[in-house]
């Protein structure tokens, strides 16, 4: 991995949706503008950071049971975000050491933290890429390119809090599609999507946030993010609230849907 350009266009002059996830998740990888942004949404919606933490509870959940349940053994993460720990190949390897994961993102501040995801078991293998969600043909050769991940057999896509990132002028479901299309039968699609079905006034607000730092939001109806499994085989519970996505059994009180404000969801391709 080349990273001459961990620099490149590192702009700390407006708020960046990375780093405000990084805030909201309690991590220390983001700046006084990002913090101000951050706060700003929670403003808006208190739960925000409720919602951040059950996202990436559900990608651990959900890389679990894909690999205890369904057998596995590769994932193509993409969107990957600051790495928080554990990661998707700490908790995918913790299930099965020779797990593969390949995170892709366009950002240069995850390049920054890139070495952090690659701190695989001795038998799995992970990679980093930086490739753009939006170039679906240049991002799969350079999955190809990095030969951790064999096409022939079955890759879970993750895309955790990406698509509303994706408005619909960028056509998010022809960009699913085309990534599905190259997996084979037996792959699975895991996908978080932040919704303004709960508080339709409050995700307004933090629509204003994000497009006014310069980042276009397009958060969808639950209808709309079952689109996203459209020809695929929902796993039960189907698409719900994050929380309510194969919670754990540990007594826990759960968060009101309007707090978490997320749709998750597990599909297979048969």
């Amino acid at each position: 991995m080349n990273n001459s350009h961990a620099g490149r266009d590192l702009d700390t002059s407006r708020p960046h949706s990375a780093r405000m996830y990084d805030y909201y998740l309690g991590g220390k990888d983001h700046f006084e503008v990002d913090k101000r942004a951050a706060e700003a949404v929670a403003d808006a919606y208190p739960g925000i950071f409720v919602c951040a933490r059950e996202n990436r509870a559900f990608m651990h959940r959900a890389t679990r049971v894909l690999a205890q349940e369904y057998g596995i053994r590769q994932w193509l993460d993409i969107g990957t975000g600051i790495p928080t720990e554990p990661n998707l190949h700490q908790v995918a390897q913790s299930v099965v050491p020779d797990a593969r994961v390949v995170y892709a993102d366009n950002d240069p501040l995850v390049l920054k933290y890139a070495e952090r995801l690659m701190r695989s078991t001795p038998q799995g293998r992970t990679t980093y890429i930086e490739a753009d969600v939006n170039d679906p043909e240049s991002l799969l050769a350079a999955v190809e390119l990095a030969e951790v991940i064999d096409f022939e057999q079955p890759v879970a896509l993750s895309l955790n809090a990406l698509m509303h990132f994706i408005t619909d002028a960028q056509d998010p479901y022809g960009i699913v599609n085309r990534f599905l299309d190259a997996l084979p039968v037996g792959s699975a699609l895991a996908l978080s999507h932040c919704t303004p079905d709960f508080d339709p006034p409050t995700w307004e607000k933090v629509t204003e946030v994000y497009t006014s730092a310069g980042t276009p939001v397009q958060f969808r109806a639950q209808k709309d993010v079952v689109q996203f499994f459209d020809g695929l085989d929902l796993i039960d519970p189907g698409v719900t609230v994050g929380h309510r996505w194969r919670p754990a059994a540990d007594g826990a009180e759960l968060p009101t849907d309007a707090q978490v404000s997320l749709w998750a969801g597990v599909g297979i391709k048969a």
